[in-house]
């Protein structure tokens, strides 16, 4: 089984079901708190391999939603100084899997480790769902 570097925002149920599915597929979960770690652009960056800029963000983030930020108007330099002034913007979780990294649980990377195609509500924020807030 892997040893997988898990990037989370403490307190996100989301994050938390993530970590427990990954664990109950027999991997060893290294949690790391986004919002502590001390980023740097290029570090950041290798996350997001060819994804769009706009899906680099978190969509649930309080700047996003009152449309300060708006991810489908910035490049990708703009989108990686706004991350790190404000890592809640990131999305995640970020996972680092043996040099391999991604950004969200909805790649083929994540689904493989758990053994199955889809991520069965597991990406996206729950809260969001139940109209409730992360503390």
């Amino acid at each position: 089984m892997a040893t997988i570097l898990f990037y989370q925002k403490p307190g996100c149920v989301t994050n938390a079901r993530q970590m427990l599915a990954l664990k109950a597929a027999g991997h060893d979960v290294i949690a790391k708190d986004i919002l502590k770690e001390q980023w740097a652009a290029e570090q950041l960056r290798r996350f997001f391999n060819n994804m769009p800029i706009a899906s680099w963000f978190n969509r649930a983030a309080p700047r996003i939603k009152s449309g300060e930020v708006n991810p489908d108007a910035v490049d990708a330099a703009s989108a990686l100084a706004l991350m790190l002034a404000d890592p809640l913007l990131i999305r995640r979780p970020l996972i680092n899997v043996d040099g391999a990294r991604c950004a969200g649980f909805d790649h083929e990377s994540v689904l493989s480790l758990l053994g199955r195609d889809t991520p069965d509500g597991l990406e996206g924020c729950y809260q969001e769902q139940k109209s409730t807030h992360c503390p």
